[in-house]
C-alpha cells in the first residue's frame, strides 16, 4: 500500500500543504488505495512534503510522485486532453506553483497576524527556551524565499495585483466549465484546487483572499472540487461565507 506523508488537517483545510493536497487528490483521481501519515519536512529525502513510500520506493516532490504513479500504475491524469491541451495544462500548473502559490505563502507567512494565527503554531512543541527563536528563524527563511520568488520585491498591494493577474488567467481558462480543462478533471485540477482552497480558507483574512473571492467561478470551482474529493470534510462553501 502507498503511504502518503503530509502535515495533516489544519487552517480550515483537509490538508495544510497545497502540494500534499495536490498529491492526495491525484491519488484519489487514480483510485489508488493509500494511507496517510503525518511527517515533518526533514523526514523527506528532499526536505519537503509530500513524499510517498510505495513498497520499496520512496519518492519526494509532488511532480515526481505524479510521474511515478503514471509510470507504475499506468494511470494517465491527462487522458481526456489533446497534445496542445496537455501543454497548456502544464503551463498553467507552472504558473500556479511558481506564482500564485508564492502569493499564498506571503499571505500565510509574511503577514504578521496570519503567521501568529497559523504557521507560528508549528513550533508549539519545541522547548520553551527555543520556541520564539525557531519561529523567528522560520519566518525569516520563508520571507527570504518569498523575496527570491520575485513577488516579495514589491509593495503589498503590488504583489497582490500581480497575483490577481494570474488568478484572472485561471478564471478565464475555467470559464463556465466544471473543470479547468473541460468536462472531466485532469492532473492540473489537483494543483489548481489545492492552491485556491489554501487561499480561500476562512481561517485566514487577507487581501489575496478578498480579491480571489471576486472570481465567482473560481470559488464555486473550489466548492465543487472539495465536495468531489473531500466529501467528508466540513467545508463551508465560499459563496455562503461571502453572503
Amino acid at each position: 500500500m502507498i503511504t502518503l506523508y503530509g502535515f495533516g488537517t489544519g487552517f480550515g483545510l483537509p490538508e495544510i500543504s497545497p502540494f500534499v493536497t495536490k498529491t492526495e487528490v491525484q491519488l484519489k483521481m487514480a483510485g489508488l488505495v493509500y494511507r496517510k501519515e503525518k511527517a515533518k519536512p526533514p523526514a523527506s529525502p528532499k526536505g519537503q512534503l509530500p513524499y510517498i513510500v510505495d513498497e520499496a520506493e520512496t519518492i519526494a516532490d509532488s511532480t515526481f510522485i505524479r510521474a511515478h504513479l503514471e509510470a507504475k500504475y499506468g494511470f494517465d491524469f491527462d487522458a481526456p486532453l489533446s497534445l496542445q491541451a496537455r501543454a497548456q495544462a502544464w503551463a498553467f500548473e507552472r504558473m500556479i506553483e511558481h506564482h500564485i502559490y508564492w502569493a499564498l505563502v506571503g499571505a500565510r507567512w509574511v503577514e504578521g497576524d496570519n503567521f501568529a494565527k497559523g504557521p507560528a503554531h508549528f513550533f508549539d512543541g519545541a522547548p520553551a527556551h527555543l520556541r520564539e527563536k525557531m519561529r523567528e528563524d522560520a519566518q525569516f527563511r520563508v520571507a527570504e524565499n518569498y523575496l527570491l520568488s520575485g513577488l516579495g520585491r514589491h509593495a503589498p498591494d503590488e504583489d497582490i495585483d500581480l497575483a490577481v493577474r494570474s488568478l484572472f488567467a485561471l478564471s478565464v481558462q475555467l470559464g463556465d466549465k466544471p473543470f479547468m480543462m473541460g468536462e472531466a478533471p485532469c492532473g492540473m485540477d489537483a494543483t489548481a484546487f489545492a492552491t485556491l482552497a489554501g487561499i480561500l480558507t476562512p481561517f485566514f483574512e487577507s487581501a489575496l483572499r478578498q480579491r480571489t473571492e471576486q472570481f465567482a467561478n473560481l470559488t464555486t470551482y473550489v466548492d465543487r472540487m472539495m465536495l468531489l474529493y473531500y466529501p467528508e470534510f466540513a467545508w463551508a462553501p465560499v459563496q455562503q461565507q461571502a453572503a
